[in-house]
C-alpha cells in the first residue's frame, strides 16, 4: 500500500505485557482509507492494537505510525461523572467565550477562543440530535446519563472533532437497538478512516473490508462480514482438500519407504548368500557389495526425505485449517418438562420503577428473549427474579433452581483457579469429575488451573457459564444478561453451541437480534413503562436509555 494512502502503519511491531505475555512479535500492518472491520479470537490482540494506535500503549520494539489525528472509543468507556456535557464534547472553552462576548465582554482572549466557530452550540446540539441525545442539555453532567448514553456522547464528541482516523472498540456493547441504529447511521456516513473491533454482525456488514487477526498476522478480505464468511468457507474447503491430499501422500511415502526396506533386505540376503557360496570372485563380490550398499543408502535417504517432505506439507495444510473448537456438552439434569411451572410474577413493582402488572407466568422449557430500551429495567427484573433485589411490591416466585449470569460476569473468584471456582458450587463432584466437565467447555489440562482473573473476555464468559451450569442442583431456569458483550464471532458460536445442550427454561436479555434468533427463541417479550408485553420479532423496538 503506497505510503500516501496509509493511515496506520505497523513495522516490525512487538509488544508484551509486564508479566511477559507476548501479544505481537514483528507484527506488520498497513491500513488505508475506508472502513475496516478488525476481527479475531478473544485474546488475539485486537483491543491492544487499537490502544497502541491511539498512543495509550507503547511498543516494546518496532514502530506504529499514524497519519493525521486519531479519535478513539475504548471498549470499557469511563467518563468523569462530574464533567458537563459540553466539556465531554470538547466545546466548553469555545462556548464559554461565546457567552462572554454575548454578555458584552469584548476581551481579545474570548475572540481568540471562538475563532470562526460562532455556531458551536448549534453544531453540538445537532450532533447530539444525530446520536439520539435530543433531550441531553449541554449543561447537564455525565453522571446524569446512562452507560449507553455515555457511549453515544463520546461518539458525538468524535463526530464533532472529525479526526482523520476513528478507532472504535466494541462500540455496540451496552447499546440498545435504537442506539445501535444511530451508531450504524454514523458509520455509514463516515468518510474518513475507520477501524472498528466488533462482534456485531450488522455493524460488520457496513465495512469495506475485513482484517482477520490470527496467530500474530492479518489476512484481508474485501467486503463486509457475509463476504468474509463466504470467502473463508471456500478457503477452508480448499484447506480441507489439501489436508486429505497431504495425508494420502504421507501414507504413500510410508508404503514406498517400507517397500524400499523390503527390497533392500532381499538384496542384502541375496548378496550374503552369494558371498557364502562364493559363486563369484572375491573382488567382484566385494565391489558388488559396496555398490549395493551405496545404492541402498541413497535409496533409503531418498524415500526418507520424501516422507519428511510429505509430513511437512501435511503440517502446513493442517495449519491452514481453523480449529475453532465447539463446546459439546450434555446437561440432562437441567431438563424441564412441558407444562411444568417455572416462574410466576404478580403485580411486580421493581426498585427503579419498572412494573409487571397482573400475573405473568413461564411454563416448560420456553426460551424467552427479553428486550426493551436501555433503562427499561431488564437487568433489574432479572436480578429480582434471581433474589438479588427485593421488589417494592408484588411477587417474583421461581419454582425451579435458578442460574443468573450477570453482564459483569462477577460470579467467579478471580484469585481461584477454574477448578476451585467450580468446586465451590459443585462440592459433591470429585476434582477429576470437575476437570472432565471443564474439558467440555474447552478448558483442558493446565487451562483449568489458570486463575479466573487471567482470562480474556470470551474465556471468562465460558468459565462463568461452566460454573453456572455445573452448579448443584443444576439450574432449570437460566437467565443471561447481554451475554455476547465482548465476545468475538467464534465466541458467539461457542456460546450458542453450549446453550443447545441446555434443556431448561431460559430468559436472555440482549440487543443482539441475530444471536437471539440462533437460540431458537420461543417467545419475545418487551419491557417498557407499561409493563411486560408479548411481541413478534418484527415488532422489536427501533427506538429504544442504560439498564439500571
Amino acid at each position: 500500500m503506497p505510503a500516501t494512502t496509509t493511515h496506520i502503519l505497523c513495522s516490525s511491531l512487538s509488544f508484551a505485557w509486564p508479566d511477559g505475555r507476548e501479544v505481537f512479535d514483528g507484527f506488520q500492518l498497513a491500513v488505508g482509507p475506508g472502513r475496516t472491520g478488525l476481527i479475531g479470537l478473544n485474546g488475539c490482540g485486537k483491543s491492544t492494537l487499537l490502544r497502541l494506535a491511539a498512543g495509550e500503549l507503547t511498543p516494546s520494539a518496532g514502530h506504529i505510525r499514524t497519519t493525521g489525528d486519531i479519535g478513539y472509543l475504548p471498549q470499557d468507556l469511563v467518563l468523569d461523572t462530574a464533567l458537563r456535557v459540553d466539556e465531554a464534547l470538547g466545546v466548553a472553552t469555545t462556548r464559554a467565550a461565546l457567552h462572554a462576548i454575548e454578555a458584552g465582554d469584548t476581551g481579545e482572549e474570548h475572540f481568540a477562543a471562538v475563532g470562526d466557530d460562532w455556531d458551536v452550540e448549534e453544531r453540538a446540539r445537532a450532533v447530539l440530535d444525530e446520536m439520539g441525545l435530543t433531550g441531553v442539555g449541554l449543561d447537564r453532567t455525565v453522571g446524569e446519563l446512562s452507560g449507553g448514553e455515555c457511549v453515544l456522547l463520546r461518539l458525538a464528541a468524535l463526530l464533532l472533532a472529525r479526526p482523520s482516523v476513528l478507532l472504535l472498540d466494541e462500540p455496540t456493547n451496552n447499546l440498545d437497538l435504537y442506539a445501535r441504529g444511530r451508531l450504524y447511521d454514523a458509520v455509514d456516513a463516515w468518510t474518513g478512516v475507520l477501524v472498528v473491533v466488533s462482534h456485531d454482525r450488522e455493524l460488520l456488514e457496513r465495512v469495506d473490508r475485513i482484517a482477520d487477526l490470527r496467530d500474530g498476522a492479518v489476512s484481508w478480505y474485501g467486503g463486509g462480514l457475509s463476504a468474509y464468511q463466504a470467502a473463508l468457507a471456500v478457503e477452508q474447503e480448499a484447506a480441507g482438500r489439501m489436508v486429505r491430499v497431504a495425508e494420502a501422500d504421507v501414507r504413500r511415502q510410508r508404503r514406498e519407504l517400507a517397500d524400499a526396506h523390503v527390497k533392500l533386505s532381499r538384496r542384502k540376503r541375496y548378496g550374503q548368500k552369494m558371498w557364502d557360496t562364493k559363486r563369484e570372485p572375491k573382488a567382484v563380490m566385494g565391489q558388488r557389495k559396496q555398490t549395493a550398499q551405496e545404492s541402498a543408502g541413497k535409496h533409503r535417504i531418498m524415500h526418507t526425505e520424501r516422507l519428511a517432505d510429505a509430513r511437512e506439507r501435511l503440517d502446513e495444510a493442517v495449519e491452514a485449517v481453523r480449529d475453532d473448537e465447539a463446546i459439546r456438552i450434555v446437561l440432562p439434569d437441567t431438563q424441564v418438562h412441558p407444562g411444568r411451572g417455572v416462574l410466576v410474577l404478580r403485580d411486580l413493582e421493581l426498585v427503579h420503577g419498572a412494573r409487571v402488572r397482573g400475573e405473568w407466568d413461564l411454563r416448560g422449557p420456553e426460551r424467552i428473549a427479553l428486550t426493551g430500551r436501555n433503562g427499561a429495567g431488564k437487568t433489574t427484573l432479572l436480578r429480582t427474579i434471581a433474589g438479588e433485589l427485593d421488589p417494592l411490591s408484588g411477587e417474583a416466585t421461581a419454582q425451579v433452581p435458578v442460574g443468573y449470569l450477570p453482564q459483569r460476569l462477577d460470579v467467579l473468584d478471580d484469585t481461584l483457579s477454574l477448578v476451585r471456582n467450580v468446586a465451590r458450587v459443585a462440592p459433591g463432584v470429585t476434582e477429576n469429575g470437575i476437570r472432565a466437565r471443564l474439558a467440555h467447555f474447552l478448558f483442558k489440562g493446565a487451562r483449568a488451573d489458570r486463575p479466573a482473573g487471567e482470562l480474556s473476555g470470551g474465556e471468562r464468559l465460558r468459565a462463568a457459564l461452566a460454573a453456572l451450569l455445573l452448579t448443584e442442583p443444576a439450574p432449570r431456569l437460566l437467565m443471561l444478561d447481554e451475554p455476547t458483550n465482548s465476545l468475538d464471532l467464534s465466541g458467539v458460536r461457542r456460546l450458542t453451541s453450549a446453550l443447545e445442550a441446555y434443556r431448561g427454561a431460559m430468559i436472555v436479555a440482549s440487543h443482539d437480534v441475530p444471536f437471539l434468533k440462533s437460540l431458537g427463541i420461543t417467545r419475545w417479550l418487551l419491557l417498557d413503562g407499561e409493563g411486560l408485553h408479548d411481541i413478534a420479532p418484527g415488532q422489536l423496538p427501533g427506538n429504544e436509555s442504560d439498564d439500571t
